[in-house]
């Protein structure tokens, strides 16, 4: 399936360059909307925000919400480009802190055209970081989820996949305030959650993973990905089936596997400047370490975004579970997170985590001991500030400096380990596609 779901990509995608006409240079591009401006407000319904298809998967984010990025025609189809990196350098206190030069990043192209009376939006997304992160990993105290040649990821998070989306969607109006949609991806975002972290407003500042990102959005990387949703005016409904094994360790490929994992969500868009999801998803055997334990999730969450004058504010409420379908060990992680734009180039942010962690932090990366089970026992805090300031503009690409400051509650349990409060600082440049 993941073959023919790649060809058929391809072929579509290259037979419509071939006739195509030339197409305009991203330098005029401007004045069809180059950049989507972040200032200005945008009246439209929820079926037009979804057919924009500006975050990954079938995510939807409130009817207000504008983006950066470069659009083009080239005859029937509209391409845009989106995309932002960051080149960060991060230090941190206490016993297991550590230090690293690092980049994160990833970046968007698509193209759409009217087919057969419906809409068809084909997309990639690839990220760097599997050479930009060396080790796999950059440091995050107190971050778990992931393994590696069989040791789990302590006080790290992971590098994406270079593949991090490559999909095709097709949203045909049976009516009109009536849209129905299919999503198939070898590599996509099933319908669990908010926008993932990196494609947020609210976290648009923010180089760094939440805390909760295994708990809350980390299926927005998986295989084998089918999702049929429906749209009526404010309220859409929909049900993904995908591969639940989170990617492996070897960052390069694409880890095909059975259809065996299913979510479902529904999302409410009432307000424009608002949206609202719930969603839940069966995951089986989602760890390399557990692979005989499956997962549910739940995840629910606000989002709020509004125009202001100068700028613009985008903000989060998201909580996410996970629990242990083999002995019911249960697992919360809420977040809130807000970014202000002001004074046209100045950013300011903060990101407030309360996080359940499991016993795997008392094992420093080692390999698990036999007889080892992993279970939720304890509860960590993060709270996080930073400011940036864009510099200029370089043949479409914004440039930025700043920098955020991380402190951490340590509970009685950890506090040998970690010390009483650890902190972690990172400075860093940012560049965006505009």
């Amino acid at each position: 399936m993941r073959q023919w779901l790649l060809i058929s990509v391809v072929i579509i995608f290259a037979s419509s360059l071939a006739n195509g006409q030339e197409s305009e240079s991203l330098n005029n591009a401007r004045a069809i909307s180059g950049m989507q401006d972040m200032n200005a407000p945008a009246e439209m319904s929820f079926i037009q925000n979804l057919q924009q298809h500006a975050t990954s998967g079938t995510d939807a984010v409130p009817n207000s919400a504008a983006f950066a990025m470069l659009m083009t025609r080239r005859r029937e189809w509209m391409f845009m480009f989106h995309g932002q990196a960051f080149l960060s350098e991060l230090q941190q206190s206490g016993r297991r802190g550590d230090a690293k030069l690092f980049s994160t990043n990833w970046f968007m192209a698509s193209a759409q055209r009217k087919v057969g009376g419906g809409l068809l939006t084909l997309r990639g997304m690839l990220s760097l970081e599997p050479a930009t992160i060396t080790q796999r990993r950059y440091p995050e105290l107190f971050q778990q989820g992931e393994t590696e040649f069989r040791r789990p990821i302590i006080d790290g998070q992971h590098p994406h996949d270079f593949l991090m989306e490559l999909a095709a969607t097709y949203d045909y109006k049976i009516a009109e305030k009536t849209m129905l949609s299919f999503y198939v991806a070898p590599v996509g975002d099933p319908a669990m959650g908010p926008p993932a972290y990196p494609h947020r407003a609210s976290a648009s500042e923010d180089p760094l993973a939440p805390l909760g990102h295994h708990l809350q959005d980390s299926t927005h990387i998986a295989e084998d990905v089918i999702t049929v949703g429906l749209t009526h005016a404010s309220l859409r409904v929909e049900a993904s089936a995908f591969h639940g094994r989170e990617p492996d360790e070897f960052r390069w490929n694409i880890d095909s596997g059975k259809v065996d994992s299913w979510s479902s969500r529904v999302t409410l868009n009432v307000l424009g400047n608002w949206s609202t999801q719930y969603s839940v998803a069966q995951l089986h055997s989602p760890e390399a370490l557990q692979p005989k334990e499956d997962v549910r999730r739940m995840t629910a969450s606000v989002t709020y975004d509004r125009s202001i004058h100068g700028g613009n504010w985008a903000s989060m409420v998201l909580w996410g579970r996970n629990q242990n379908l083999s002995d019911g060990n249960v697992g919360n992680a809420y977040l809130v997170e807000s970014t202000l734009k002001f004074f046209q180039r100045n950013y300011g942010w903060t990101r407030i985590e309360n996080v359940d962690r499991t016993n795997e932090l008392l094992l420093d990366g080692s390999p698990i001991p036999a007889g080892f089970k992993e279970r939720y026992f304890t509860r960590v805090q993060a709270y996080t500030a930073g400011y940036d300031r864009e510099l200029g503009t370089i043949c479409h690409v914004v440039i930025a400096v700043g920098g955020q400051f991380t402190s951490y509650g340590v509970p009685d349990l950890l506090k040998g380990i970690y010390g009483r409060r650890p902190v972690a600082g990172v400075a860093f440049i940012r560049v965006r596609l505009e």
